[in-house]
This record gives structure tokens, C-alpha cells and sequence, in this order.
């Protein structure tokens, strides 16, 4: 996979309505994609992987900075095991057949979601992705593995109230930035839009807490059909809105 290392055109301020700096993305459809032409679900989950692959590709191209990606949620664990199994291996093939050209390309990546209860091995790679592109300053791709979240609103809760029972802060120092800074993905700016494929109109768990002031973008493209167009399309609708963070555009003064 080839990603470009810096950006081809200057990011623009989020904050202006022309290009998201962080874009999320809930890659649903996988399975439907591979039942609408009769192939096992497995088959779906891996041409999803390599639209992941194009889309980043296309990320660094066009200027955007970070990509979260909802690549396996907490209740995944509920679905059949042989998928479950499936999906492991697929998340060790992207490690072992990307991380290096990753690196290469700049990209930092960072891991989000529970980590207390993952199976060791899985829980080596994720770090050895971590660890490896620490120091790199181009596009940060954020993994959610094993992320739900109001779990992760729970651990940062009990978090500092640990603090306050420890007398480390003050009960008045938990403040919204302070709150924010204990998540998961404290140090990062909330995503400016949130895209979701396959139709379904919900966050199904993710980002509840960032997602506050995200202009959101659905279509009916299963996730392997979203290509670099489609990505285009969403980028475009992204610029044309108005963000106005609870206030009132000057023009309606």
C-alpha cells in the first residue's frame, strides 16, 4: 500500500467548511456486499480491507490529517466464531503486509478501545503498530479495536474519580477538557465528520462523546463499493455545510 507522505495540497481549517481535518468512518456493509453476490461474509470483510487500503491512500492525497476508523467494536465478539476468527486474522495479515510501508509513508497510528481482556498475541501487534510509527507526523490513522463508547466514557469517569479519591485533582478540576483529555482519545480533536456506509442511519457506539458537533454523512454504498469518488462526494457535501458550533452564521444576523 502506497501512501503518499505528505499532503498534495495545503490542509485547509477545518473550522472553514472546505476540508475535514479528522474524518471518521464507520465501515458497515461488509457482509451485505458479499450476500448481494452470493459469496461467503468473509469474502466481504476482506475486499472491505482493501478499500480501507484506497481510502487512506486517498486521505493523504486530498489533506486530511487523521482518520478514525471503526474497525471492531466491542460487541463484535457476540458475532459467529469462525467470523470472529476470520477478522483476527485479517487484522494480523494488515499488520504484517502494511505496517511496514505505513511506516514508510509517515502514517502514525494509534490505537483506541479496551485493551485489559484482548488475547495477547492480538494485543502485541497492536502495540508493535503503536510503537513503531510513535514518532512519525504524517497522517494518523486511529484504529477503534475493541471500542465501545460507553465503555470508554466509563474508564475515563472511573478514572478521575480515582483522581479525586487519591486527592490528585479537585472535583471542580473535572472539567469538559478534563473529561475529554481522559479518553481514549485524549490529545486528539473531535472528528469533523463521521461517515458511515451501508445505509444505516446511527453511531452504533462510537465516538458519543466526540461526535457532539460532527456534521455526519450517510450513504447507501456498502463499505467495499466506497471508493475514492464516493470519498470525494462526502468531502464535497462536508464543504458545502455550514458548522456554527451552536451559534448563528453572520449571514443570518
Amino acid at each position: 500500500m502506497s501512501v503518499s507522505p505528505h499532503p498534495q495540497r495545503p490542509v485547509e481549517d477545518s473550522s472553514s467548511g472546505k476540508m475535514p481535518k479528522h474524518v471518521a468512518f464507520i465501515m458497515d456493509g461488509n457482509g451485505r456486499w458479499a450476500t448481494a453476490r452470493g459469496l461467503p461474509r468473509t469474502e466481504g470483510h476482506r475486499q472491505g480491507l482493501e478499500t480501507l487500503r484506497s481510502i487512506i491512500r486517498h486521505a493523504g492525497k486530498v489533506g486530511v490529517e487523521i482518520i478514525t476508523i471503526y474497525s471492531f467494536s466491542s460487541e463484535n465478539w457476540n458475532r459467529p466464531a469462525t467470523e470472529v476468527s476470520f477478522l483476527m486474522g485479517l487484522l494480523k495479515r494488515f499488520v504484517q503486509r502494511d505496517l511496514s510501508e505505513l511506516h514508510e509513508a509517515n502514517v502514525r497510528i494509534r490505537i483506541i478501545g479496551g485493551r485489559s481482556d484482548l488475547d495477547p498475541g492480538i494485543l502485541s501487534l497492536l502495540e508493535e503498530a503503536e510503537e513503531l510509527t510513535r514518532r512519525n507526523s504524517g497522517l494518523e490513522l486511529v484504529v477503534a479495536f475493541n471500542y465501545g463508547s460507553r465503555a470508554e466514557i466509563l474508564r475515563a469517569a472511573q478514572h478521575l474519580a480515582q483522581r479525586v479519591q487519591d486527592g490528585d485533582i479537585r472535583l471542580e478540576e473535572i472539567t469538559e477538557a478534563a473529561f475529554s483529555q481522559s479518553l481514549d482519545t485524549g490529545g486528539l480533536p473531535d472528528p469533523d465528520l463521521i461517515i458511515r456506509t451501508s445505509g444505516e442511519l446511527r453511531l452504533s457506539n462510537f465516538l458519543l462523546w466526540q461526535a457532539a458537533y460532527s456534521e455526519f454523512y450517510f450513504c447507501d454504498l456498502n463499505w467495499p463499493d466506497f471508493d475514492e469518488a464516493a470519498f470525494d462526494e462526502a468531502l464535497s457535501c462536508f464543504g458545502n455545510r455550514q458548522r456554527r458550533y451552536g451559534g448563528l452564521d453572520a449571514k443570518a444576523l
